[in-house]
């Protein structure tokens, strides 16, 4: 009998498969499809589901699909030991069908739920492990996407003047249109906060509690791409001062997260922070009008980030859940076929030539050096480029050479065969894909003017960059804190710019501490004391003092009189 994995990854896989081919017909024939399917009618008034199927939603789904597939299968063995497997598969299909339903909307209303779907199904995801670490991680990640859902909402509501949410009719028609102005600044808000842009960026390397198939489904094609996703179908209303905010929020975000990756030390954390620099450079390459290129480097990305995770899983696996770097070393004498796998995937992320990564880099970087931009974004991308490599080769320099840092006594090999198979079957698209999207997605070729030294940057920005991360992996960490300065600026550059402080205490902590002392001066303070509580007090004392003279009466009578008696003797 065939397990719950088994049968998903072969549902996914031959769906996959179906929606590739058919996304090269649509592709070919320039065939654009919107099914209208009537759910309820009730006298005038329809409720109807809208579908739209291009080439794009196809060929996105084809890819997400694929890598989901390929996930569930490489679950198997490494989830094996969980009593809760099915669970855990049940969940993953969950939040592939929210991502589907997403992908497949021109309309606001199924985006949103899609959308949702993808924060509900990704907070279960996150808290799987349910220890404190987990739960922190997954209210900050449900909490910053929250955000994002009210702008949405938002945007549902204003999308209400044209009385329709069906915003692809309108997008290029009222772009002008103030309302489709403000629907747009919201759709940005709502897209930066799913796609962990600053100042949402310390989700993202948080929800890394998540079990390891989990990130690599996260990271290469579902909930992180769902914003680049929606702001590729938005693009046709941006105005040129939105599309200026993009550009320099996502190219900040590129060079914050490359630096950051520099000084960290968790292997899932370094490729979390790869993934936000990769975000960075689709939103900004997008910024610069150029959404195909940013659709083409969101699917070569899909392929190399989900297998980098995999491999990363299997080393973590293997090494009985040890996740620092400075443990690892000389794995490519215990890990030979993880090793390549992880190396390959290194490389296409770097842009190295031929690889499916390099294909949408050097395009996305020649088309931006031909844009009439200033120094600052030029500057900014290059120099992203070269930490791209530089934290790469680190990583590689850490965990494949060297000697050996983990126990002496290790059983370090690659016999997780499922895994390896899971794996196995990314590498090829990994290698060859680029290439044969290129072919696709751009029939006829791009015509890049450049001279020699702008043609020849990004080889150049590679080779420093290799360079800087060599010299990094030697460089210990430790000696260099001797002094405060230092330290600061090594926890800074490492802590994303105190996002993630930002982000947790900046919410959190000082509204507390400003309860604290609204609950110091006023419900316990001076405001308690002439208000209510000090008034009932007053009441009941004197309520007391009256009942006392009426249970003791004779008593209190000759007291009195006595009193009384004093009284006269004292003043006469």
């Amino acid at each position: 009998m065939l397990s719950i994995c088994l049968i998903n990854f072969i549902f996914l896989l031959m769906i996959s498969s179906a929606s590739f081919l058919l996304s090269i017909w649509f592709l070919y024939y320039d065939f654009n499809m919107v099914v209208e399917l009537e759910l309820l009618s009730l006298n005038s008034s329809m409720i109807e589901m809208v579908i739209l199927i291009d080439w794009m939603s196809l060929l996105f789904m084809s890819f997400v699909l694929f890598i989901s597939s390929m996930v569930i299968y490489y679950s198997q063995e490494y989830m094996e030991l969980d009593k809760n497997l099915n669970r855990f598969i049940l969940l993953v299909v969950m939040f592939v069908l929210s991502m589907m339903l997403l992908i497949i909307s021109p309309n606001l209303i199924s985006i949103l739920l899609g959308w949702d779907g993808l924060g509900l199904v990704s907070y279960c995801l996150v808290i799987y492990y349910q220890n404190i670490k987990s739960f922190n991680a997954g209210m900050l990640t449900a909490l910053s996407n929250r955000i994002g859902d009210v702008a949405l909402l938002m945007s549902i509501a204003w999308m209400l003047n044209y009385g329709s949410w069906n915003f692809i009719f309108y997008l290029d028609l009222m772009k002008n249109d103030f309302y489709m102005m403000l629907i747009s600044y919201f759709v940005l808000l709502a897209a930066m906060t799913k796609s962990a842009q600053i100042p949402f960026s310390s989700w993202l390397p948080a929800a890394m509690a998540a079990p390891t198939p989990v990130s690599s489904l996260v990271h290469s094609s579902t909930l992180v791409t769902a914003g680049v996703y929606l702001l590729i179908r938005f693009n046709f209303s941006f105005s040129q001062n939105l599309l200026f905010i993009l550009l320099l929020i996502s190219s900040i975000t590129m060079f914050m997260s490359g630096l950051g990756a520099n000084f960290e030390f968790d292997l899932k954390k370094i490729i979390a922070l790869s993934t936000l620099s990769q975000l960075g450079l689709m939103m900004s390459i997008l910024a610069l009008g150029e959404y195909k290129l940013a659709f083409f480097h969101l699917l070569t990305h899909a392929l190399f980030k989900a297998l980098l995770f995999m491999c990363a899983g299997n080393i973590i696996h293997n090494m009985s859940n040890c996740q620092d770097i400075r443990f690892m070393g000389s794995l490519i004498q215990c890990m030979p076929l993880t090793c390549v796998f992880f190396n390959i995937c290194n490389f296409s992320l770097c842009g190295l030539p031929f690889l499916s990564g390099f294909y949408s880099k050097d395009l996305i970087v020649e088309v931006m050096s031909m844009e009439f931009l200033n120094m600052f974004i030029y500057l900014i991308f290059y120099i992203s480029i070269g930490l791209t490599v530089c934290y790469s080769f680190r990583l590689s320099y850490y965990t494949l050479s060297g000697v050996m840092n983990f126990l002496s006594l290790n059983s370090l090999s690659d016999k997780n065969f499922v895994m390896l198979k899971g794996m196995s079957g990314l590498i090829i698209w990994v290698i060859m894909m680029g290439s044969i999207l290129m072919w696709l997605i751009f029939p006829s070729p791009y015509f890049i003017c450049l001279p020699f030294l702008f043609k020849i940057m990004a080889l150049l920005m590679i080779l420093i960059g290799m360079s800087l991360g060599y010299q990094m992996s030697k460089f210990k960490i430790n000696d260099s804190l001797k002094s405060l300065k230092n330290v600061i600026l090594v926890s800074f550059l490492g802590l994303m710019w105190n996002m993630p402080y930002i982000s947790t205490y900046g919410i959190n902590l000082y509204p507390i501490k400003m309860g604290e002392i609204y609950t110091k001066n006023f419900d316990q303070g001076w405001m308690e004391y002439f208000g209510g509580q000090n008034l009932s007090k007053k009441l009941i004392f004197l309520s007391q003092f009256f009942q006392f003279f009426s249970n003791n009466h004779l008593k209190i009578y000759f007291l009195m009189m006595i009193m009384w008696l004093i009284f006269l003797l004292l003043n006469f």
